[in-house]
């Protein structure tokens, strides 16, 4: 018998035994953090059943309304919003949440309060569960941001779809305002995704690199299948909706024309291209490359939301050894005025990365 080989199958490191491990580094901690990332995955199982069983339970097509940013909202979309919401005031550690699909923030009500502020991108049951987790303790220290289903129009044909978050640490719990999301990316204190696909996996970092958990359903626990992840320095992939290309700025065609047709001899990029961020930003993570959703005439502003889509990937790719670039400016010291404000973004390898913002240093020179 392999002995080795069969530890490595036998000693499994479930995100709850990676969290904990973390939490002991730090002889302060209170666990408070520990209990508000338990209810976050708890959501992430809670919604990948929904999206496996969709057909059968009749959770394909419209909900009949309209969110916030003008879409039609599908029925996933809205079950999603729920289900992260409700655990997340019931996780008894948040202030304040901002989901994509409402208007505006949740302010938790202070007997529920936490510490941390969520932002992401999504009923009974989950609540009941988690409350049993969390306890009579409340103390306010987090926001969270989320897109609780990102690519949704992509829901009814099987595409990879996802969740997005991102943790803050609450500034003054005694007096919280809704400027304690509005704050830079870099000033997260932690970061995510979960895609629903062939697999279910939750990309994770806390500040201190990025480790990738695959969804035993034998089990029912996140195992860690993708530690320490570094993007590579260079790809062979671009992504972008090259629909819009008439529409580009400069320094966006320049890129893809390069990476077309490159005059050093050198062999073109591939594209790939799904419509997902979720899927796209975690392709480009593992196989590198570079991800773009540029400003365009119809767009001038972007597409995508800084809060919880562009600053949570944005971390993650920082921290994986990549880069994220706006345009303008490195993407996580952008400092947002509005919860749903959009942004472009040019993510991805570093190197790639960097020759998008050599492109747009070239033509404001020339300016």
């Amino acid at each position: 018998m392999d002995h080795e080989a069969e530890a490595h199958r036998t000693d499994l490191m479930t995100i709850t035994r990676y969290v904990l491990n973390e939490q002991s580094r730090h002889p302060e901690s209170r666990g408070d953090f520990t209990i508000l990332l338990s209810h976050i995955v708890l959501g992430c199982k809670f919604v990948c059943s929904s999206v496996n069983k969709a057909g059968l339970a009749k959770l394909i097509g419209l909900a009949g309304e309209t969110n916030v940013q003008g879409e039609e909202q599908k029925k996933l979309d809205v079950l999603s919003n729920e289900v992260f919401v409700k655990a997340l005031i019931s996780s008894g550690r948040t202030c304040i949440l901002v989901s994509e699909e409402d208007e505006e923030a949740t302010f938790v009500d202070p007997s529920l309060r936490g510490k941390y502020v969520v932002t992401f991108g999504w009923t009974l049951l989950i609540i009941l569960a988690f409350t049993e987790l969390s306890g009579s303790s409340h103390v306010c220290r987090y926001c969270v941001v989320f897109d609780p289903l990102d690519g949704s129009s992509n829901i009814d044909c099987g595409v990879s779809i996802g969740t997005i978050f991102g943790v803050y640490m609450v500034k003054d719990k005694d007096n919280v305002t809704l400027d304690e999301v509005l704050q830079p990316g870099k000033n997260m204190l932690a970061a995510g995704y979960c895609m629903y696909g062939s697999s279910c996996t939750l990309v994770l970092s806390t500040g201190s690199g990025v480790n990738g958990f695959t969804l035993d359903p034998s089990l029912g626990e996140f195992i860690l299948t993708h530690p320490d992840i570094k993007i590579p320095k260079k790809g062979k992939i671009y992504s972008v909706n090259e629909g819009n290309a008439k529409n580009w700025d400069g320094p966006t065609t320049k890129y893809v024309e390069k990476c077309k047709f490159p005059k050093d001899g050198a062999s073109p990029k591939s594209l790939r291209y799904i419509g997902s961020m979720v899927a796209d930003v975690h392709r480009t993570l593992l196989y590198g490359g570079i991800f773009l959703y540029p400003a365009d005439k119809k767009s001038p502003n972007g597409k995508l939301r800084v809060l919880y889509e562009v600053f949570p990937m944005s971390f993650l790719m920082e921290q994986a050894g990549g880069q994220a670039f706006t345009g303008k400016q490195r993407a996580l010291d952008l400092v947002p005025t509005k919860i749903h404000q959009r942004s472009p973004i040019f993510l991805g390898s570093y190197d790639e990365v960097e020759e998008i913002k050599a492109l747009y240093a070239a033509e404001k020179n020339t300016a």
